[in-house]
């Protein structure tokens, strides 16, 4: 031990002084944690031996061969090509959006930003098609569109079933087998988790000519992928404990109003004397039943605060006030999850719990690389949320909780990925570092009404209380940007870039396509039905020609791709795809006449990538104020075509891309008025001297060192400022 400890970390690379942190940090704080398999979630997890005996040999590994690395790395770097910069920082604001920020900086709230725009450039950056996070991130990770990294939506279908399946991610479990050669014997499941995203992500090329990368939060990064050179935080898509995207719990003295859900575990608790003891509800065990962590509220009436315990863990918090992160043991196996007091009036009690995190310093399955890195992180900065989509909106959505609970929750999130930024930002002292923090989008998605003293989600809600909300986000990720500068420095060797994936607008009108698709006779419901539940219960799809499911596209239901379909591919398939596109772009609503559809794009037409073929083949391009309806996007066929948005889910971005394009600021000049998502991948790797592959579709915004291929051909999404 005293031999290991005298090792000078100093003298180590990165990923050396990353393992052995973690490695000690292990040995000082282990805590058990078995096999866990959850439903149909494929969670998993080593026990706590197996993981520090792991941690340590790889640490152990990674000291004693570093010597021969370094060597190998330095005889690399002679060979390879010159960077033109020391280090490149990619800022992402997801959602933040060219019109608001112009708007924001001339009335002088963003003065940073001002200032960057002075010294390099800012302008629109176009954004992907379909104008979606989990479509433009990728698009922004590999240089390709959707129809080569294969992500098209948050949802797709599984074509023999029809059913919904994530459409970046495979997470399942699967038999697992003793082979004895004789025979095979069964004895569990094993997890199986993959991502369905194509192509590669740009960093894996920059680790391959030994350029670091620090990879924090970008959307559609989990499973994690292992690459050279660098860590990973994985973002969007990763799950709760329970497998899911993210479900809370909602505990309340109050009994629940007959035939009402609210998307997420709601209980009725009883207070006696000054406790209430209830449950928090996680996986499913062994016996297929949900787990079970009990958990203690002790109220003090006369200071008017609350003690939780949970576990190990206590807490005292007052009246809509957080707890910190607690750990919650389920037996063998553990996740985090933070407690809101969001109602105490009498004997009224109210409490919101957080989704139940998996546990980045007891993670049950892979959320980062190295597998260690999260540990790492939360050894060094306190536990921090994992889910991908961390901000609840479905609970303020659902009205659980309020706007000023969902705020809170969005800021203590926002606080721990500065911490993370900070960290890579110091640690990378040469290299890519790439931070993406989600606030930006969630709160214009839940605050645009504000915006829109006419807005149908305003009826019954506050609209002044909050109404500031927007434009003061926008001023505080101005000082990010201000203190991401300081930190920097004058290093003239270090690009900073601040980019968005999109940009956004409003969402008044629902659209329901598939009601739309029956009422012209292209979906049939059985038996004469004339509304359907959700994912398509009553459909009738051995007379359906098409149909709609999550926020993009239109699928046909093709022969020989769908599991029932009955449209031939060729003239039939052409004939009907253009036959629908002419009639939605005609579609109007009832209400004022006003045109729905600026465009529907073809997609064998608009992308010629190897994945279109199973993309949706109409891409609905929606003007400004309209979106598939909440309906719509779970496959249900409903009354009415039109509907009025009344959630507080109030602002949207999935309309044609070319009316929310995303931003660029950057410290540098760069070759062309017109950036585009597209051209972040080979930029970057331009920048740092490296071949831009031909594959990829975006050029340099520096100007190639090397040369690159066209633009392949794409729905026309240039836009002025």
């Amino acid at each position: 031990m005293k031999r290991f400890l005298s090792i000078d970390p100093r003298s180590l690379g990165r990923a050396a002084r990353i393992t052995l942190l973690v490695a000690l940090g292990a040995w000082l704080s282990a805590r058990p944690a078995h096999a866990y398999i959850g439903p149909g979630a494929g969670i998993a997890a080593a026990g706590s031996v197996l993981v520090l005996a792991g941690t340590f040999l790889l640490a152990v590994g990674i000291v004693l061969t570093w010597p021969l690395k370094a060597a190998v790395r330095y005889v690399a770097k002679r060979g390879a090509t010159k960077p033109k910069v020391k280090r490149v920082i990619v800022l992402g604001l997801d959602g933040f959006d060219p019109g608001l920020a112009k708007k924001y900086m001339d009335e002088g709230r963003m003065p940073n930003f001002v200032q960057l725009a002075k010294e390099g450039v800012f302008s629109p950056l176009d954004t992907a098609c379909p104008s979606i996070s989990p479509v433009a991130w990728s698009t922004f990770a590999t240089g390709v569109d959707a129809s080569r990294h294969n992500i098209y939506d948050f949802l797709t279908r599984d074509p023999c079933s029809y059913f919904p399946i994530l459409s970046s991610t495979d997470i399942r479990t699967v038999p697992r087998t003793l082979n004895l050669g004789f025979a095979q014997v069964p004895f569990g499941q094993k997890p199986v988790y993959r991502s369905l995203q194509k192509s590669q992500p740009f960093w894996k090329l920059l680790g391959q000519r030994y350029v670091w990368s620090s990879i924090i939060r970008v959307p559609i990064t989990f499973p994690p992928q292992p690459f050279k050179n660098g860590t990973l935080l994985s973002g969007m898509c990763v799950p709760d404990l329970l497998g899911t995207q993210g479900t809370f719990s909602f505990y309340s003295t109050k009994a629940r109003v007959a035939g009402t859900r609210i998307g997420g575990q709601q209980y009725q608790i009883r207070r006696k004397g000054n406790v209430i003891e209830s449950n928090l509800t996680g996986p499913r065990g062994g016996d297929g039943h949900p787990l079970k962590c009990p958990f203690t509220i002790e109220l003090d009436d006369a200071r008017k605060r609350v003690t939780i315990k949970v576990g190990k863990d206590v807490a005292t918090v007052g009246v809509r006030e957080y707890t910190p992160w607690m750990v919650i043991p389920f037996g063998k196996i553990q996740g985090i999850a933070r407690l809101y007091v969001q109602t105490w009036e009498g004997e009224d009690f109210e409490l919101y719990v957080t989704p139940i995190n998996i546990d980045p310093d007891a993670p049950v399955m892979p959320i980062s690389h190295p597998f260690v890195y999260s540990i790492y992180l939360a050894k060094l900065h306190g536990r921090f949320a994992t889910l991908g989509l961390a901000e609840d909106t479905w609970a303020l959505n659902e009205r659980v909780v309020d706007e000023e609970a969902f705020l809170k929750q969005a800021w203590l999130i926002y606080e721990e990925r500065k911490k993370h930024l900070w960290d890579a930002i110091e640690k990378t002292k040469s290299g890519f570092v790439t931070v993406v923090f989600d606030t930006s989008d969630r709160i214009c998605h839940m605050f645009y009404r504000y915006l829109d003293p006419t807005h149908p989600a305003n009826a019954g809600k506050d609209t002044t209380k909050h109404a500031n909300v927007i434009p003061e986000m926008y001023a505080k990720m101005d000082e990010l940007v201000g203190e991401v500068r300081a930190k920097l420095g004058n290093d003239p060797d270090t690009v900073l870039m601040v980019i968005s994936d999109h940009g956004f607008c409003n969402f008044r009108r629902g659209v329901n396509l598939n009601t739309w698709l029956k009422e012209n006779g292209y979906l049939v419901l059985k038996d004469g039905a004339e509304t359907s539940p959700d994912w398509f219960a009553k459909v009738d799809w051995t007379k359906t020609k098409a149909f709609t499911l999550g926020l993009t596209g239109v699928f046909i239901n093709r022969k020989g791709r769908e599991g029932k379909g009955i449209v031939e591919k060729g003239p039939e398939l052409d004939k009907l795809c253009h036959e629908l596109k002419e009639k939605l772009e005609a579609l109007r609503d009832p209400i004022d006449g006003q045109p729905v559809i600026k465009e529907v794009f073809l997609t064998r037409e608009a992308h010629k990538g190897p994945y279109a073929d199973m993309a949706p083949e109409l891409l609905i391009g929606y003007h400004r104020g309209f979106r598939h309806s909440w309906e719509c996007a779970t496959g249900s066929v409903t009354k009415e075509t039109f509907t009025d948005n009344t959630r507080s889910w109030s602002g949207d971005h999935c309309v044609d891309p070319r009316l929310v394009p995303g931003v660029f600021w950057c410290n540098r000049k760069i070759d062309t008025k017109q950036p585009a998502l597209i051209d972040m991948a080979p930029t970057v790797l331009d920048l740092f001297g490296i071949e831009v592959p031909s594959y990829m579709q975006g050029k340099p915004l520096f100007g190639a060192t090397t040369p690159t291929k066209p633009s392949a051909s794409a729905p026309s999404q240039k836009v002025s400022a």
